[in-house]
């Protein structure tokens, strides 16, 4: 399905806005595989008729990664430049797939004077559920199994675990449970910057052992919602060689999949 998406700058030409500011971030722009993620969530939201704008050009990174190695300096230059293009468009919604975008734009960027309600994509969409304005038929899942990894800024950062189970819950799977879920999650690694660096010496790497808990309830599919666990889940399957038995989605592709877009 072919569709354009509008730059928050063109509704502006047009004196309109935007009911939601969709928040890409990096990996959801650059990332080949969690551009899938992106593709997915605009198909939604367009075929439900949501009214949405992307920054294009005009956005850069949140910050977070320098914050986290502990560059505040860099951070706070980022952030200030994102808010004052924010507010120059009178941003109010955000929304996006990255719980580390989630969580700064949402936890770190108001002290610098970014007030702006933050929604994580399955936050929105479990609200547009809600509203009856998207309907979930999961037929096609029917007999499979989907366990859902949690992912440490949505989940223990912002204790927000239903939003995403309330979504797989509609696909007609059965959803399974790790024995370390919720509160007790385990992170896959990326939060602690090993996506990016070589891991320290040790027995395991921490997503091999993420996975191994995974593969334990015998899924079909491992549901995420964060691009950086969608990379440490994907390695971890592929270790087992088990790429062929087991997918690594996130819930914007299942409920996409579902509504066959």
């Amino acid at each position: 399905m072919d569709f354009t998406i509008k730059t928050i700058a063109e509704y502006a030409a047009e004196g309109k806005a935007p009911e939601v500011l969709f928040w890409v971030g990096c990996a959801g722009s650059f990332d080949d595989r969690a551009k899938k993620i992106t593709r997915a969530f605009c198909k939604i939201l367009n075929k439900i008729n949501v009214e949405f704008a992307v920054l294009g050009q005009e956005e850069s990174c949140t910050g977070d990664p320098a914050k986290r190695a502990g560059n505040e300096f860099v951070f706070q230059m980022m952030a200030l430049t994102n808010i004052e293009i924010l507010n120059a468009y009178e941003v109010k919604k955000i929304v996006t797939a990255c719980p580390h975008c989630f969580n700064t734009l949402k936890n770190e960027y108001p002290s610098l004077g970014g007030h702006f309600e933050v929604m994580h994509h399955t936050q929105f969409l479990k609200q547009l559920m809600n509203d009856g304005r998207l309907k979930v038929e999961g037929g096609s899942f029917k007999g499979k199994k989907i366990t859902f990894h949690d992912p440490c800024y949505l989940g223990r950062g912002n204790d927000e675990y239903e939003a995403p189970r309330e979504l797989l819950n509609k696909l007609d799977a059965e959803l399974v449970e790790m024995k370390r879920c919720k509160s007790n999650g385990l992170c896959c690694g990326a939060g602690g910057a090993q996506m990016f660096k070589e891991p320290e010496k040790g027995n395991k790497d921490i997503n091999i052992e993420r996975t191994e808990e995974a593969l334990q309830e015998k899924p079909d599919v491992i549901a995420t919602g964060c691009p950086f666990c969608m990379t440490m889940m994907t390695d971890g399957v592929k270790h087992f060689n088990k790429n062929d038995e087991v997918a690594v989605k996130d819930i914007a592709e299942l409920l996409a999949e579902a509504e066959d877009l």
